[in-house]
């Protein structure tokens, strides 16, 4: 019988505060004139921008050591094309990607602008209430090459209400503390968190370190009245709860 999340109320939350692969040979000056991301923009339309053109045009222009179109494909290729609008601190951001702070600032205040956006808008929300749901959820991390831990923050409705990248690298006690874990659950006033780290080993099974971890941030959120549901762990193709007495 698949587990089936339970978020419990409690008001003490109102009270409680890969390989670094940089070879690309593809860049914009060696690129034909209608063929770079701002004349292909104008020529044909935002929506015939990949991705990668869409994030150059963005940041606008590169650095010294990296040209821009070169810059957003490692950023994509080192964070995953939607994890890097889930990183919300720019200073994390920029240390872990290599980036000026100014250009870290920049996607994270589009991040936000299109978060807005879409709330404004009405549109419907993902809801979440099995581990299945988050393996769905999760699509776009399963196949990184890196460990990236997420925080998913629901309401009382297990409606998402937030979700970001609070870590890249190896899930471990001494850089994973309960404050970048639960200060986002504060400032959302979330009901309930979910923690997802993905293996590049593809083997869906907790380590020592996973059990660890995951018990004393369940501590922690009882601590604070915040209920960690669930800390799952997910690979290309299949998925698995961490070990522990969730609330």
């Amino acid at each position: 019988m698949q587990q089936v999340y339970t978020i419990k109320n409690n008001d003490l939350i109102n009270a409680v505060f890969c390989d670094n692969v940089r070879n690309y040979v593809i860049r914009i000056r060696d690129l034909p004139s209608d063929e770079k991301p701002r004349e292909k923009l104008l020529k044909n339309g935002v929506s015939s921008l990949a991705v990668q053109e869409l994030l150059a045009v963005m940041l606008g222009v590169g650095t010294k050591k990296e040209d821009v179109l070169s810059m957003a494909g490692r950023i994509l290729k080192e964070y995953g094309e939607k994890s890097v609008m889930r990183q919300h601190d720019p200073k994390v951001m920029a240390k872990d990607l290599d980036i000026p702070l100014v250009k870290a600032m920049q996607i994270a205040a589009c991040s936000e602008l299109g978060r807005r956006f879409f709330d404004r808008k009405g549109n419907r929300l993902a809801v979440i209430r099995t581990p299945r749901d988050v393996f769905e959820y999760v699509g776009d991390m399963r196949g990184l090459a890196k460990e990236h831990l997420r925080g998913i923050y629901l309401n009382a409705h297990h409606v998402v209400i937030h979700d970001e990248v609070i870590s890249i690298g190896t899930v471990d006690s001494n850089i994973i503390h309960p404050r970048e874990v639960f200060k986002p659950a504060v400032e959302y006033s979330a009901a309930g968190v979910i923690l997802v780290h993905n293996h590049p080993s593809g083997v869906a099974e907790a380590s020592k370190m996973d059990i660890e971890i995951t018990s004393q941030l369940v501590k922690a959120g009882n601590l604070l009245g915040i209920n960690l549901l669930d800390h799952v762990i997910v690979t290309k193709d299949n998925f698995a709860s961490v070990p522990g007495k969730y609330n």
